[in-house]
């Protein structure tokens, strides 16, 4: 039923082939368009999109995150959060907070 077929990839140009095997995963899976990309830049446009990394999106190279210094509510330690603290609402350390989530 299905042949292979040679395509062009859209972001290198090289041919590719878009095997037999691969059409019947894509029509059992429901997709409807051939892929526009060969496999090498699928491979690093998916990479691309998890930031860089092939560790699920974790990569050494990100920029770090911003952090606030807060005074916990309930034991009055210095600590940093990863959101700015606004005062309406009581802040925990690390400790703390998991102390507090586990009694619930």
């Amino acid at each position: 039923m299905y042949e292979d077929k040679v395509l062009t990839c859209k972001d290198c140009g090289a041919e590719f082939v878009f095997t037999a095997s691969e059409q019947e995963f894509y029509a059992q899976k429901g997709f409807t368009n051939e892929p526009g990309r060969c496999p090498s830049c699928r491979a690093a446009k998916k990479q691309q999109n998890r930031g860089g990394s092939s560790r699920g999106g974790y990569s050494n190279d990100r920029q770090e995150r911003q952090m606030y210094p807060a005074t916990c509510a309930a034991c009055g330690k210095e600590t940093m959060v990863p959101f700015q603290p606004s005062g309406d609402k009581p802040v925990y350390c690390r400790d703390c907070f998991a102390s507090r989530r586990n009694r619930y």
